[in-house]
């Protein structure tokens, strides 16, 4: 417990910065509840007005949470979501930001990736952000290869480019933790990309086992994987095309991540490593509502911005 008190106060004290004044709720669910106590223990010993509100695990990543979790998102000064499923790319977070609200989702999280995931140097992380940024803001193109066979071609028009440092002290303001990327929705992509580090429902791919996606025209047309395919098929027969939608384009920026460990959470801000999202993009500057959202995380990419190679981070 001394190990997770110490992620909770690094979550509620630095990134969060709480006050005494303010008003906090702690989502979480019943499979993530330790992790819940934890950050709501040093939440309430900052403010009285600290709450924890929990709820049976969602089905799918993305799936809006029941209405009372969604009014507790909305109706508290800040928030930390520690959940089985991610509330990250739901209404319900997006609505609470947009109103004011500040806070972080902690999707997937485990006891072992709290505890090494938020013993960071967030300032570095910080700094690697900015100046991923300066170099992909305003650009129009960005290729993704690999020697593995991705080669992906991302058209950006004029979608945002978002980071993800981990200082959520802001009214509005968001992140994942473990934090450290740089993440945009692009507005549509062609060509192939294969998965070969970390990808639910797999986890943490094996030497040599590769995942291939297809896209064109901003949707993936072809999935290797049949897991992975049936996912997208139950979330295409209530969504339609939609959950084909190419969704998301990261890069990681966590130079502390030195290893994939089989956490997406964890494991798309490893430095060094770009990931490609499938689903729903309307929480991070898109304009798809799907019901899922299906990070895959891609080893040693080479990227290109507007044809000139990106010196990405590195530990």
């Amino acid at each position: 417990m001394s190990e997770l008190r110490a992620a909770a106060e690094t979550a509620v004290q630095e990134c969060l910065e709480l006050a005494s004044e303010e008003s906090c709720v702690v989502v979480t669910d019943d499979e993530r509840e330790p992790i819940g106590e934890a950050l709501y223990e040093v939440a309430r010993e900052i403010t009285d007005d600290a709450t924890v509100v929990r709820y049976p695990p969602g089905e799918q990543h993305g799936a809006e949470p029941p209405a009372p979790v969604a009014a507790a998102l909305g109706g508290a000064d800040a928030f930390l979501a520690p959940t089985t499923k991610s509330l990250s790319h739901t209404r319900a977070r997006s609505d609470a930001t947009d109103d004011g609200a500040r806070g972080a989702t902690l999707p997937g999280i485990t006891e072992e990736v709290f505890v090494a995931g938020l013993d960071a140097d967030y300032d570095r992380i910080s700094e690697e952000c900015e100046r991923t940024l300066e170099r992909v803001a305003g650009a129009d193109e960005i290729r993704v290869t690999t020697d593995r066979g991705t080669d992906i071609t991302f058209e950006l028009g004029d979608r945002e480019w978002f980071d993800d440092t981990g200082d959520v002290s802001q009214p509005g303001s968001f992140s994942n933790l473990p934090a450290g990327e740089v993440f945009i929705s692009p507005e549509s992509a062609d060509g192939t990309y294969v998965v070969d580090g970390t990808m639910r429902p797999h986890g943490l791919l094996e030497a040599g086992q590769e995942l291939e996606f297809v896209v064109e025209d901003g949707f993936v047309t072809e999935i290797s994987d049949d897991e992975i395919r049936q996912q997208v098929e139950e979330a295409a027969e209530d969504a339609g095309d939609v959950a084909y939608n190419l969704a998301e384009l990261g890069i990681g920026t966590n130079v502390g991540v030195t290893e994939l460990v089989g956490s997406v959470l964890l494991d798309e801000k490893a430095a060094g490593t770009v990931h490609i999202a499938i689903g729903d993009n309307a929480g991070i500057g898109g304009e798809t509502d799907a019901p899922l959202h299906l990070d895959g995380i891609i080893r040693e990419p080479t990227v290109f911005v507007d044809g000139e190679e990106l010196t990405l981070p590195s530990a």
